[in-house]
């Protein structure tokens, strides 16, 4: 249960109102010169790869820091908890956590090394537009108390968002009417992910996000 939460965090921070517009500019960084498909995609993969190696890092640390936490379990599960409905507070705009804001910049692919270089230095950048659901993660891999969980959790979540981006990234001339459609309902996207985050932000304070692991395991 904890790997489909965080994997729907990544989507959902896919679509989220400062990364999704930005997208077209990412595949026309991706596509260079060649204007090919193939070139296209191993790009967008090797960008992909280079956020999903700098997030499963922090994972790795979330993790490592839980293990040594466990026998505070109880408080770390609440604290956490605490943070993820904070997450989801400031994204129903109850309150504003300045430090969640828009990408900005622009940078040339010219090789998939580049594009991998692209997106481990973009991860930085992209933390604050997808911060409230990386936290989330984060939140979760903190709680598992585990290094290799934390690690694990965290590729999910990158997956979660590099697989739809991998989708555009090659079927971008087809879903500008799918693009379109989630702009003009970014109110109530951002009202159903702050809702999520609550509601995961209670689970983890409770623990129930345990309870429900062991259940689907």
């Amino acid at each position: 249960m904890q790997y489909l939460i965080t994997f729907l965090e990544g989507v959902i921070s896919f679509i989220s109102p400062c990364m999704l517009p930005m997208l077209p500019v990412y595949v026309s960084y991706f596509a260079g010169n060649a204007d090919k498909k193939r070139h296209t995609f191993f790009s967008a993969l090797a960008f992909v790869l280079g956020f999903t190696v700098v997030f499963s890092l922090l994972g790795l640390f979330a993790g490592s820091i839980g293990a040594f936490l466990t026998q505070y379990k109880t408080a770390v599960n609440v604290v956490s908890g605490l943070i993820v409905i904070a997450f989801g507070l400031s994204y129903l705009d109850v309150f504003h956590i300045p430090f969640f804001k828009g990408i900005q910049g622009s940078h040339e692919i010219n090789s998939v090394f580049s594009a991998f270089l692209f997106g481990v230095i973009y991860s930085v950048s992209l933390t604050p537009c997808v911060g409230a659901f990386l936290g989330s993660a984060l939140m979760m891999a903190s709680a598992s108390g585990t290094a290799v969980q934390g690690v694990l959790l965290l590729v999910t979540y990158s997956l979660g968002m590099g697989v739809p981006f991998l989708i555009s990234a090659v079927l971008i001339e087809k879903l500008n009417t799918a693009f379109q459609f989630i702009k003009k309902h970014y109110k109530i996207i951002n009202l159903i992910s702050g809702i999520f985050l609550i509601l995961t932000g209670i689970a983890i304070a409770f623990g129930w996000m345990g309870r429900l692991m062991a259940i689907f395991s």
